[in-house]
């Protein structure tokens, strides 16, 4: 097992229990994550994700700001909801971008899972891009993620990871409920 795997797994969970709570520590404890889970995935030659940790750090640091200052009048960024035009535009980046980095991942590397692991990171950017904006549609998104994940995780062997998304699977469907009611008690 691999140690630097074990510790991204315990900063991944942190990081994504925070979310679920709107703590504003959820973001370092992210950027953690993703700086050993860069190195964990170029191990097990998935680069897609392993570029994903990379966008994942500046989405890290935006998303950082957009919770402390994206408000009104530079306040805390309330939680909201995805628009119709969100859906589209995330849904038509979501498969040009998979259509386009699975492509080149089949054509260019040895890649294991080329538009699997294309798929899921870049929905889980358009995932990771609505939790900045704090929408709560992003719980949803993570949801089918996490279940996809989990079955790639496994048939690569990265057991804790599997079991690291397995609990985020749990954790997006808290987050999904808890950012529903933040979002019903501002509105009410």
């Amino acid at each position: 097992m691999n140690p630097l795997e074990s510790v991204a797994v315990l900063f991944g969970i942190a990081s994504v229990w925070l979310s679920t709570r709107e703590h504003l520590l959820s973001w370092p404890s992210a950027i953690v994550n993703v700086s050993l889970y860069f190195l964990v995935f170029r191990e097990a030659r998935l680069y897609a994700d392993m570029g994903l940790q990379v966008v994942y750090l500046v989405l890290s640091l935006y998303g950082w700001y957009e919770w402390r200052f994206g408000g009104t009048d530079r306040t805390e960024l309330p939680v909201t909801r995805a628009t119709r035009r969100h859906a589209w535009t995330l849904g038509a980046l979501g498969l040009i971008g998979t259509i386009a980095l699975g492509t080149l991942l089949a054509r260019t590397t040895d890649a294991a899972l080329p538009y699997l692991d294309s798929a899921l990171a870049v929905t889980s950017l358009c995932a990771q891009w609505m939790m900045t904006r704090k929408l709560v549609e992003n719980w949803l998104v993570w949801v089918v993620a996490d279940v996809v994940y989990v079955g790639m995780f496994a048939a690569k062997g990265l057991w804790l990871t599997a079991g690291l998304y397995a609990v985020f699977l749990g954790l997006a469907v808290a987050g999904y409920r808890r950012w529903l009611t933040s979002w019903q008690h501002r509105t009410a």
